[in-house]
């Protein structure tokens, strides 16, 4: 008689693998949501190319943190792969197996949307941001092997069938990608008075100085940049960040030369990031008005308010930015 064929390791430890890996990544993507909500992620980052990576429009979704989606992501694949595993297999048979196959199947699909997003990040990371983010590497890792792990984890009965669905659930996800960040591949616009439209900018800046400020400064402009400095307001900013770019082009070049910028990233031009440090600063740009702090791009007219300005209002830029 021949001898059974015993089972592959990988057939055995298979759901506990990917389980352990997808802890793994809510554990982290979990860690850098709650500094997100709490702070800024690109407050815990080890390098200024993942500071620039965090601190982009493609680090949310919806207005929410990306983390939050991929902790939701990782957390669904430990859930499934955990589930059958609670099955009694004595006692429950038919129940075990259908759980079994159901969750296979879904973690499938849901490793294929996760890879599909995951390799889409990655291309924009290296190309449109040209930047490093350490803790997006180790979630593109994790994806990636959960993705090959759900594929040889198991003796597949109909690998077409597992192939069109990977194609379909691909496509469906990189569709997706493409249309919620179809705002931020087309650059946002700051609305002028005189109707002119000005980009944000997408990528690394050209020097270290950041992006030339291609806006012109009215009188109001530049009566309110003098009022912030003489009320002692400061401006913390990252000269690679595109918000800090944003809240300059508001002010236009002429008033940004009054203002008391604190350029933050060692790296930067003329940089202070001592006097960011003792200000506890966890994003970019922050406003410093008589003792408080404000984050993210302010209107003019909203610093202004701030900090009790009282002279001429007709400023040119008149909005943030959309």
């Amino acid at each position: 008689m021949r001898r059974r064929r015993s089972t592959p390791w990988i057939y055995r430890w298979s759901r506990y693998i990917i389980g352990a890996i997808a802890v793994l990544g809510a554990l982290e993507t979990a860690f850098l949501t709650v500094v997100e909500f709490t702070g800024s992620a690109a407050a815990v980052c080890p390098t200024t190319g993942c500071q620039i990576v965090l601190e982009s429009e493609y680090a949310k979704i919806f207005g929410l943190p990306l983390t939050l989606f991929g902790f939701l992501g990782y957390t669904t694949m430990a859930i499934l792969a955990f589930a059958p595993l609670l099955v009694k297999e004595e006692t429950q048979k038919d129940l075990k197996s259908q759980v079994d196959n159901t969750t296979w199947l879904l973690m499938f699909a849901i490793a294929s949307s996760m890879v599909v997003f995951s390799l889409y990040l990655t291309y924009v990371m290296f190309f449109t941001l040209q930047a490093v983010c350490p803790y997006c590497l180790v979630s593109a890792v994790f994806s990636a092997l959960l993705f090959v792990l759900t594929i040889i984890g198991r003796d597949w009965p109909d690998r077409g069938q597992l192939f069109f669905i990977g194609i379909i659930v691909g496509m469906i996800t990189l569709i997706g990608a493409l249309g919620v960040y179809a705002s931020v591949n087309n650059p946002g616009t700051t609305v002028s008075a005189d109707n002119s439209i000005v980009q944000r900018p997408a990528g690394r800046p050209p020097s270290n100085a950041g992006w030339p400020i291609s806006t012109s400064s009215g009188e109001a402009e530049i009566a309110l940049a003098q009022h912030l400095t003489a009320v002692g307001a400061k401006n913390y900013s990252a000269y690679w960040c595109p918000f800090c770019h944003e809240q300059k082009e508001l002010f236009g070049k002429q008033a940004m030369s009054e203002i008391d910028y604190v350029e933050c990233d060692p790296a930067g031009k003329n940089p202070r990031p001592q006097l960011c440090r003792e200000a506890q600063i966890q994003g970019y740009p922050t406003w410093i008005i008589n003792g408080e702090q404000y984050s993210g791009v302010r209107s003019l007219p909203e610093l202004a308010e701030l900090s009790g300005y009282q002279g001429p209002t007709n400023f040119k830029n008149v909005s943030p930015g959309s």
